[in-house]
């Protein structure tokens, strides 16, 4: 088979906003976001490691979009998926492409961020392969920007490519109703299901050809792409539906089963880290983290610390306090022991980094914490 991108020396950065001060409100960006980092991240699929994966909603300004861009964009050496939805604007003085902020307003580009500046975030990034998609309004106009004559003569990387969900003057479509947009829910669609005539392994050009079939099929705007280097050719995702002819189907397994197979690995782990196997034990934590098995926040945030420890101790602080971070936005769903300790330690790593302000934030949010539930304990 074909060898896909490495998912430990790549990323992705999923924007979305959905909520808008004077644009019409887009609910299913949300559920595009969320359910398109799920399938990067499944292992049957291309298996990104979570801390490699950020989704980003509703931001307010162009440093809310850019920055993860940057940030992730640095880590990745073989491939960078930057991934946006919401409405995209054209400017009454020019022809370009505008990102929608929650504040923008139609016709006043400058509410809004330019194009040009997300390339240049792209343009900075080591990556040897950035995949650019966009489920936007005139989202055609990316393509141009993009092509040989502009994107390629100014960067030095080897490849670039573009997907979008419509040509350069026409709208992109959000059925009311459905938990997606018309666009990225046929591309969950390919991603789940995979493409029945093709390779064990599938390139975005083979990608885009059952796109355009399936949105043309249903009356729906025409997806455009744009590359260089034909990139495009390269195998990006395993095909799930080959996967399906060669191996039989195994049986479900409930969560009770689910949540043990993650203390086992725990358990593994912990043994490999004891005899000194680091090595060893690193990716048997990302396997399990990559489970996403719901209501195990108890086993997670065990194994979020254990990963997180194991990659400071090997000089991977930044690393380390992306994975506490992750399990820190579940403390709002489940707070105890093992929840406080996640704040402590991301505390901790915060302020060895001289950010003493989201520290600060961090032990503020665990002390709110613990006092509502002394207050549910104590009903006086």
């Amino acid at each position: 088979m074909p060898e896909l991108p490495d998912p430990s020396a790549s990323a992705a950065v999923l924007v979305g906003t959905s909520a808008y001060q004077h644009l019409v409100q887009l609910p299913a960006v949300t559920n595009n976001t969320a359910d398109l980092a799920g399938a990067l991240m499944d292992a049957t699929i291309w298996g990104l490691p979570t801390p490699r994966c950020r989704i980003t909603l509703d931001p307010a300004t162009p440093a809310d979009l850019l920055e993860p861009v940057y940030e992730l964009g640095r880590q990745a050496s073989d491939t960078l998926v930057v991934y946006y939805c919401g409405h995209g604007l054209r400017d009454s003085e020019s022809a370009d492409l505008y990102l929608a902020l929650t504040g923008s307003r139609d016709g006043a580009g400058y509410t809004a961020t330019e194009y040009r500046h997300l390339r240049t975030a792209l343009r900075a990034s080591p990556a040897r392969r950035k995949i650019v998609i966009l489920d936007c309004c005139f989202s055609g106009r990316a393509a141009r920007t993009l092509s040989a004559g502009d994107f390629a003569a100014q960067t030095s990387v080897d490849g670039a490519y573009v997907l979008t969900a419509s040509p350069r003057d026409h709208v992109a479509l959000a059925p009311e109703g459905e938990r997606y947009t018309a666009f990225t829910g046929e591309l969950l669609h390919l991603l789940r299901n995979g493409v029945r005539q093709a390779p064990e392994t599938l390139d975005l050009e083979t990608l885009f050809r059952e796109l355009e079939a399936r949105l043309l099929s249903k009356n729906r705007p025409r997806p455009q792409r744009s590359q260089e280097n034909d990139v495009g050719r390269l195998p990006l995702v395993r095909n799930r539906a080959r996967a399906s002819h060669t191996a039989a189907a195994g049986p479900v397994i409930d969560i009770e089963v689910q949540t043990a197979m993650m203390a086992t690995g725990l358990q593994l782990a912990r043994l490999l880290r004891s005899v000194g196997r680091n090595r060893d034990a690193l990716p048997i934590l990302r396997m399990i983290l990559q489970a996403r098995v719901p209501d195990a926040e108890g086993v997670s945030f065990a194994v979020h610390l254990e990963l997180a420890e194991l990659l400071a101790e090997t000089g991977q602080e930044r690393e380390a306090m992306e994975t506490l971070e992750v399990a820190f936005q579940q403390t709002h769903k489940q707070f105890g022991p093992e929840a406080l300790t996640v704040c402590r330690r991301l505390a901790e790593l915060l302020q060895a980094a001289g950010n003493h302000r989201q520290a600060c934030d961090v032990l503020r949010h665990a002390l709110d914490s613990l006092d509502r539930d002394a207050r549910k304990t104590d009903p006086r």
